[in-house]
């Protein structure tokens, strides 16, 4: 059988049918995101974290945010973090599909943006995947493309230190997700307005 008709068929989570039906608005934000990850490969690595912050017209919105650990035990010690950094991290820790089911419901359809945005989604879609979902619909934007497009360099990358000194955006002691996301956040709002994104 064609593997359309079988995800037509297909029973979905009630969560992922609410995140389907959100597509029928525009949407009127943008949500920045980073993930840490256990390695590069969305077929066999998984997110450690995810932090995230709202975007609407030119502000950052604080209140507006979402943070979570993902309890992903075995990657994390395979990793070098422990359980101590489980137990003392302060951000909320979920079983990854509690914080994937979170994120969405957070996500809505909002705009993604984020640095090397591409991979962050591929990682989602392949949690997704295992909940029995579909792939993420939102439209994705990426801090780095943004700035080559905005400077017309074509060959090459720049990372995200690259870009927040470029910017003059502070970097943070504390390496998190939501940090990450902060840092892209203020990056964003600057390209946005030099390119006329609205």
């Amino acid at each position: 059988m064609l593997d359309w008709i079988k995800n037509i068929n297909k029973e979905h989570p009630d969560f992922w049918k609410d995140y389907l039906t959100k597509f029928e608005t525009k949407p009127n934000r943008f949500v920045v995101l980073s993930t840490e990850t256990s390695g590069l490969n969305p077929n066999k690595d998984v997110i450690l974290s995810l932090g995230a912050f709202s975007v609407v017209d030119d502000s950052v919105i604080i209140k507006d945010s979402f943070e979570s650990v993902l309890l992903q035990y075995k990657f994390l010690e395979d990793n070098g973090l422990s359980n101590e950094f489980i137990i003392e991290s302060k951000m909320i820790k979920m079983e990854e599909p509690k914080a994937i089911e979170a994120f969405i419901n957070f996500l809505g359809n909002s705009v993604l943006v984020g640095h090397h945005i591409n991979f962050d989604v591929e990682m989602i879609n392949s949690a997704l995947e295992r909940l029995d979902c579909g792939r993420l619909k939102n439209e994705a934007l990426d801090v780095d493309m943004m700035y080559r497009k905005l400077m017309d360099i074509n060959d090459k990358q720049f990372s995200l230190d690259d870009l927040c000194d470029i910017y003059k955006i502070p970097r943070s002691d504390r390496n998190s997700s939501s940090e990450d996301a902060y840092r892209i956040s203020l990056l964003f709002l600057k390209l946005k307005s030099r390119l006329g994104i609205k």
